[in-house]
């Protein structure tokens, strides 16, 4: 190229520019091209660095075996057997290279006829089984998310927790193929980008293709302008997959116009399609271990699922709501044969489901509208460049004056359109239509002045300001979405489906539900019969010679409360196994009201099934009634202590024991009560039941089988109960605004941030151990600090010591409860027995801790 004056330089340079045969590689570590038959054809300049020999021209052409010992070659050789002929790469971790015992990560591909080794130092502080096990609770606890925004804020703390970049940010895709910030973690004193929209031509076409192939890339230095691979510059040889693969000056350039010192990507691919990007920023060189970026790789793929499905239940739920709309549509052609009719009948629906402004239905040369109307003249104008399109073809278009010149005049009134055919001949259609949105956009940077012709030679040069730039976006509707193309095409089938078959279809539909109508019922005769044999056995087993009508009414009664009361927990649960415990407590609340504190329950915290939770709840409303009449609960001195034990084959043992009452007489004759306590659980259960009427107190045994009796999860008071401090919590003092918060645990550590926050703190410094902890304080001043005691090979203790000396108040938070290994000087502070959650903290505030 003689003289490049007459080539005209446009975005599309950058579009074209071969990023992946840049000839150079990364300096952190070095490259090997070796032949089939394991003969050296290239090798990156740097080698020297890493290897004992003078010069690349040393290592060109010898055998690999003369550079690595036979180990080494015999690991390489097993992870390229693992690679067969399948695109990708294979590691091979902790590879000693050279005489000497210098270790290396080294990573395996093909590249047409070459075997490409790449080798980088090994890493040895990182912990793999830490790395991986925290990924895996974080996409435990994405997965659980409700929303992908919800999900994007978590993984981008994430990642930043994870591998310290001073900036995270997820940046999503749009249509029109620019980018925007939707979520953002980023270091103190940071300019936010969160919001901010990036033109598609900041990243070239070609290097979206290489995100899909490579989901993880690494910049370690702006700064490094790279290696180059000899012979010849590496001239030909493809480095699409190589890991050590060198950046475009273009790119490095406009990294370092945004003050950026090192990045990282891991890529978002849904369907193979370049959702967006985990982009990781940070102000200065840094550089991740090949096990941590293996573990980030495998959070991005676990996430890119994770946001996959996301969307797919999205998409799930638009077409649930479409199946619905088309199903009403549907059943209405069975007895309303005008279409006309039928559409507008319902479209209130389809203009929400397609978020429309408008509809109007062109039949037989008729236009008919509902909501946004156009002129006919201007819908004629439509239909006919509509029919331009192949027939069946769902044709839409976010800015219909580009789409249609002739109706520019129209678009401050109509800018969106999708068009819907329902007719091969004449061409009729329902078409959508949407309002101008004037939006202002904010972009990073001027995006009609994305690069400028610099001094590289002919190429561009990146813009060097990065400023917020405000637009005004006009004569354009909100982008239609994939969804609405599917919601599009289910409409379209149902419009043109023969009447006859959407009439069956109605007809077993209303069979099913007459069939499910008749199914529920039965099952609620059947219940009701079971209810009503239970209380007739009930009133015929009361009944005794000796009672009064009013003593017989009185014990009915409270029999018959007792089945209600069981009842009401079974229902409140959706006819669930329900709580015993729950059982236990309302039981002696409705006998027992102010004495109901002298039933001391303990033990495991289970669940009965239905059936055994009537049967378990007689034989406790039985023993409460005793002991409240005869027993420990009829004096002031007497208590009942009942402990719940799950046992070895998972059944359940209910342990009664009562004490401090009057003397036990064994009773002379067996009522019904008596019956009821030792024989419902052994007849109805097949359990066993003793009762021993010791002097000092009654007591007795109940065995409950496992298949009535199911684990308990934690319940919110359960979890409170454990988590608050006990004492009295007086008054309520306003949150600190500033708290430090020392924890080794990842997770637990944004769990205690978020709770932090929720309860109003503003500035919440996270460190997980004691030497930088102590460096906050330091630095910031806090009102309120949370402390883990044990900090795994440490303790938070010289951090409380620096506290307390400063009259900073702060509690401790600890996995063991005990508080009995504190100092003398802090043996009083709070302690917060893990787990903990808000109410938790906000109790121990409340509780007003000394400093």
């Amino acid at each position: 190229m003689s003289d490049g004056a007459n080539l005209q330089v446009d975005l599309t340079n950058c579009d074209r520019e071969p990023i992946h045969m840049l000839g150079k590689v990364q300096s952190f570590g070095f490259l090997l091209g070796v032949t089939s038959d394991w003969i050296v054809s290239h090798a990156s300049v740097n080698i020297a660095s890493f290897l004992p020999v003078s010069s690349v021209e040393d290592v060109l052409g010898q055998p690999v075996s003369a550079l690595l010992d036979e180990q080494a070659i015999h690991t390489i050789r097993n992870r390229l057997q693992r690679l067969g002929a399948r695109p990708g790469i294979q590691v091979a971790a902790d590879v000693r290279i050279g005489n000497d015992s210098r270790r290396c990560d080294v990573s395996i591909h093909v590249s047409g006829d070459t075997i490409l080794l790449e080798f980088e130092p090994h890493d040895g502080s990182a912990s793999v089984t830490d790395e991986i096990a925290n990924v895996q609770n974080a996409i435990q606890r994405l997965t659980a998310m409700k929303d992908i925004t919800e999900s994007l804020n978590y993984a981008v703390r994430f990642v930043k927790a994870l591998a310290g970049y001073d900036r995270v940010m997820a940046y999503r895709f749009l249509p029109d193929g620019s980018g925007e910030v939707v979520a953002e973690a980023l270091g103190s004193g940071m300019e936010p980008f969160l919001n901010l929209r990036y033109p598609a031509s900041d990243i070239p076409k070609q290097a979206r293709a290489l995100y899909i192939r490579n989901p993880i890339r690494v910049i370690a230095d702006v700064q490094d302008a790279g290696t180059s691979i000899a012979p010849a510059g590496g001239a030909g040889l493809d480095l699409s997959d190589a890991v050590l693969r060198s950046v475009s000056s273009i790119h490095l350039e406009y990294l370092r116009n945004m003050g950026v010192g090192a990045s990282m990507s891991i890529s978002i691919v849904t369907d193979d399609h370049l959702w967006g990007l985990i982009a990781c920023h940070h102000n200065s060189p840094h550089l991740l271990g090949q096990s941590t970026r293996n573990a980030l790789l495998l959070f991005g793929q676990m996430l890119s699922l994770v946001l996959r499905e996301k969307l797919s239940t999205q998409d799930r739920q638009l077409e649930s709501q479409t199946r619905e709309l088309t199903n009403a549509i549907s059943r209405s052609a069975g007895a309303e044969t005008n279409i006309v009719d039928i559409l507008f009948s319902y479209a209130d629906e389809l203009m929400e489901l397609m978020d429309a402004d408008g509809i109007t239905m062109m039949l037989d040369g008729e236009i008919y509208s509902v909501g946004l109307e156009l002129p006919r003249d201007e819908v004629t104008i439509i239909a006919k460049h509509l029919n331009r399109s192949p027939a069946g073809t769902i044709v839409a278009s976010s800015e219909l004056s580009r789409f249609v010149p002739a109706t520019s005049d129209l678009s401050r009134l109509v800018a969106g359109i999708l068009a819907i055919p329902i007719s091969k001949a004449p061409r009729d259609y329902i078409m959508f239509f949407r309002r101008e949105v004037a939006k202002k956009v904010s972009w990073g940077g001027n995006p009609e002045k994305p690069a400028t012709l610099g001094p590289n030679g002919i190429r561009l040069t990146p813009r060097k300001s990065f400023e917020t730039w405000q637009a005004i976006v006009e004569g354009q509707s909100e982008e239609w979405l994939g969804s609405h193309f599917h919601a599009a095409e289910q409409l379209r089938i149902t419009f043109l489906e023969v009447v006859l078959r959407l009439v069956e279809e109605a007809s077993q539909q209303r069979k099913h539900a007459t069939e499910k109508q008749e199914l529920l019922i039965a099952e609620l005769n059947h219940r009701v019969r079971n209810i009503l044999s239970l209380v007739r056995s009930l009133i015929n087993q009361t009944r005794t010679g000796h009672m009064t009508t009013s003593d017989f009414a009185r014990v009915l009664d409270s029999r018959i409360q007792a089945l209600a009361r069981a009842h009401d927990q079974i229902t409140k649960d959706n006819w669930s196994p329900a709580p015993l415990k729950r059982l236990i407590e309302t039981e002696a609340e409705g006998y027992l009201q102010d004495r109901k504190n002298r039933v001391v329950l303990s033990g495991d915290n289970v669940l009965l099934v239905p059936t055994a939770y009537s049967s378990v709840a007689l034989v406790v409303h039985e023993l409460v009634t005793n002991s409240a009449k005869y027993g420990a609960l009829s004096v002031r001195s007497g208590r009942v202590d009942i402990m719940l034990q799950r046992q070895s084959d998972m059944s359940l043992a209910l342990h009664w024991r009562e004490s401090g009452g009057p003397a036990v007489q064994m009773p002379t004759r067996k009522g019904f009560g008596t019956t009821i306590i030792e024989r419902t659980i052994p007849y109805e259960l097949q359990g066993t039941a003793s009762v021993d009427y010791a002097v000092t107190g009654l007591s007795a045994e109940f065995h409950v089988p496992a298949i009535h009796v199911r684990d308990a999860p934690n319940s919110p008071e359960a979890l409170k109960s454990v988590s608050a401090p006990e004492g009295n919590v007086s008054g309520s003092l306003p949150f600190p605004e500033k708290v430090l918060m020392v924890e080794d645990n990842l997770l637990i550590a944004m769990d205690g941030e978020d709770a932090l926050r929720r309860l109003g703190a503003q500035d919440i410094q996270v460190c997980s151990n004691v030497q930088s902890a102590l460096h906050a304080i330091e630095q910031e001043t806090f009102e309120f600090a949370l402390l883990d005691i044990n900090l795994g090979t440490e303790t938070s203790l010289p951090v409380a010591e620096k506290l307390k000396a400063l009259g900073i108040p702060f509690i401790f938070a600890s996995g063991y409860g005990e508080n009995n290994v504190l100092p003398e000087g802090i043996r009083d502070t709070l302690v917060l027995s893990k787990p903990y959650g808000i109410d938790g903290i906000k109790a121990a505030w409340q509780r007003k801790p000394s400093a």
